[in-house]
């Protein structure tokens, strides 16, 4: 009976085994490790990252050129596209264990770090990714909901005119973009999110072009604001504390701007296996890491010309007063559309983990693993439905969604999250794991420079977390949550 059991068992693995090899050989079905077959090409990659990473970041970088002034703010941004480039570029190499071409997949992050640097960094690494990705989500919700009361006061001062008083909570707005959420969140994984992210990545160019539009006339008219090498002067306004603080929240929000290295792997498992997925990957960062850089300097350069040293922490809500108040709307919504598709790249790969957690713990519970089809009468609408899916995506969003409106701090959040992430995702386990995959001796010149690289940006953390802090500590001093 026993040497029954295991011939079938044996015919079945033949079996399953002969269906993989075929799908293969057909290049219809399935993957080399068995999964469906990857579809992704730089092009759908680069879009993941643009709608990642052009959202938020770049609507503070006037305020944070307004801090730094023009040599430091240039100069910090241009230094964090660079280190994001390389530091990009050697995690891409990451995706495959030992070999970069033929190795064993990372499907995530967190298992590339397991790969190279063993549990204990692996667990480190999953902490810090979830708390930076779920932050994100409450940051993007902050973002959107701004954008959201900004369309509102600009239809009130064209309506009621300039000296009207139109002054709008944002709780409502975070609440309607926590509603839409849960059911986005529904998009069962990265692999169902292309659509979406290209869809996001466009509205990104559109408000991006619209606010730089904006901010280059009102350079050219003759209005901009006055302007300086330091930025923003101490004075009766403004003390020297208050000036270092400053300084560091927009460093961090830069940091923020150029962060994209906690979903790298899982944007890279997207793509399809020829050619190697690492030299795609490459091409990839380098087109939106270009493209990201170009709109960065663009936006906070002229936006920063356009309002000086007064320039506004959100740049597309200081155009409140002017015409035609149609387009600054329109630059508002797509924010809003951009920022739907961006808050769904970034919760993926927490969901994700939590919900492979949950289906290891529990195979066999019908709650945890059945897929129930969807239809509207007698039509199928070729998408299903998991009850834990529904019960643990709508518990995230509602969560997030409250913290969004206890927490409603814009810059200060960008910043803590750039503190937060930047430096262990960005830059200390890609080069850990270079320095690792490639076996470079301890004490030697290579060994040295990565190491220093990663104590400098390391320090430059340090200052902005405190600083992030610091600022949210006084804005929670005079604020009441949850008033609508």
């Amino acid at each position: 009976m026993r040497g029954s059991v295991m011939d079938q068992e044996f015919q079945v693995q033949e079996i399953c085994e002969s269906i993989i090899v075929t799908c293969n050989d057909a290049g219809e079905e399935l993957d080399d490790d068995g999964k469906p077959r990857r579809t992704g090409n730089k092009w759908t990659a680069s879009a993941h990252i643009i709608t990642a990473i052009i959202g938020s970041g770049v609507l503070s970088l006037a305020w944070s050129m307004a801090q730094l002034g023009w040599i430091i703010g240039v100069g910090t941004l241009l230094s964090f596209s660079c280190i994001t480039y390389y530091t990009s570029a050697l995690l891409a190499d990451c995706y495959r264990c030992p070999n970069s071409l033929t190795g064993k997949r990372n499907y995530t992050y967190k298992d590339s770090v397991r790969s190279y640097l063993g549990e204990n960094m692996h667990k480190a690494c999953g902490f810090v990714q979830c708390i930076f990705l779920s932050g994100s989500t409450i940051g993007y919700t902050i973002t959107a909901s701004i954008s959201m009361v900004a369309i509102r006061e600009s239809n009130c001062y064209h309506k009621q005119g300039h000296e009207a008083s139109c002054k709008y909570s944002s709780n409502w707005y975070i609440l309607g973009v926590g509603i839409a959420e849960i059911f986005v969140s529904q998009i069962p994984n990265f692999h169902k999110l292309s659509w979406l992210s290209m869809v996001a990545a466009l509205m990104s160019f559109t408000y991006a072009s619209i606010g730089l539009a904006l901010a280059f006339t009102k350079v050219i008219s003759g209005e901009g604001g006055r302007t300086s090498l330091t930025g923003t002067e101490i004075g009766l306004d403004l003390t020297k504390t208050d000036k270092i603080w400053s300084m560091f929240r927009a460093i961090g929000d830069m940091a923020f701007a150029c962060a994209y290295s906690p979903i790298l792997i899982e944007i890279q498992d997207t793509l399809r296996s020829s050619p190697p997925e690492n030299k795609v990957m490459k091409k990839a960062n380098g087109i939106a890491v270009l493209t990201s850089t170009s709109f960065y300097l663009m936006c906070g350069c002229f936006g920063y010309a356009a309002f000086g040293n007064n320039a506004p922490g959100n740049l597309l809500t200081g155009f409140g007063f002017y015409e035609p108040f149609w387009l600054i709307d329109l630059a508002n919504l797509c924010i809003v559309v951009h920022l739907l598709g961006a808050y769904q790249v970034l919760s993926q790969p927490v969901f994700s983990t939590v919900e492979t957690w949950i289906r290891t713990k529990w195979p066999k519970s019908k709650f945890v693993m059945e897929e129930y089809p969807l239809s509207i009468g007698k039509r199928n609408l070729n998408f299903k439905v998991n009850l834990l899916r529904v019960c643990w995506r709508t518990g995230f969003v509602v969560v997030a969604t409250l913290l969004a409106m206890a927490l409603p701090f814009f810059n200060d959040i960008l910043a803590l999250l750039g503190a937060l992430a930047y430096w262990p995702m960005t830059v200390f386990f890609p080069l850990e794991m270079y320095i690792s995959q490639n076996q470079i001796k301890r004490h030697s010149v290579r060994w040295f420079w990565l190491e220093l690289l990663n104590l400098v940006c390391f320090l430059v953390t340090i200052g902005v977390a405190c600083s992030a802090i610091q600022g949210l500590n006084q804005g929670l001093r005079t604020y009441k949550p949850f008033k609508f």
